[in-house]
């Protein structure tokens, strides 16, 4: 055979008795290793991804550092504390609401239940920093809207 053809170039008898004689010859190192009492040569196995065989050869312990370690540099990028500084909370960090609190929510949610089952409206919410959307007066939606206008006509000029 040919030294310089590739695998590509042969045909499919012709590679059929290449993969007989490849057999054959991992048949007999096999004997001879057998024979002289060493080791068999192992064949080139491709490599695997993922966890090496055997289970995982690193301790809880050493995990726990490098995930620390890493959570670490992940508050760092964010620009927070890191995790030590925190106050550790049984729920990973949410906030408990006083009884009081609690009290006033679940009062608000029964009285808007109520109005519900009644079919009237529920009692607005007050106008604050989580209240219902403001009302604009039409001075101000002309202003808004005139300096839109504004900005897409330096837009369109600018394209053109």
């Amino acid at each position: 055979m040919n030294q310089s053809r590739t695998l590509t170039d042969l045909s499919v008898p012709e590679l059929r008795k290449v993969l007989h004689l490849k057999e054959q010859i991992a048949t007999l190192e096999s004997e001879l290793s057998a024979v002289l009492g060493s080791a068999p040569a192992a064949a080139p196995v491709a490599k695997r991804r993922g966890r090496p065989p055997g289970g995982r050869k690193m301790s809880a312990e050493a995990r726990a550092r490098i995930a620390a370690a890493q959570r670490a540099r992940w508050a760092a990028q964010r620009g927070e504390k890191p995790a030590a500084e925190k106050p550790a909370t049984k729920r990973g960090g949410r906030r408990k609401l006083s009884p009081e609190a609690r009290a006033r929510i679940a009062a608000a949610q029964r009285a808007r239940w109520a109005a519900h089952r009644k079919g009237k409206p529920a009692v607005a919410k007050p106008a604050g920093k989580r209240g219902g959307r403001r009302k604009l007066s039409p001075e101000a939606r002309a202003r808004i809207a005139a300096a839109q206008r504004a900005r897409w006509a330096a837009a369109r000029a600018k394209a053109a």
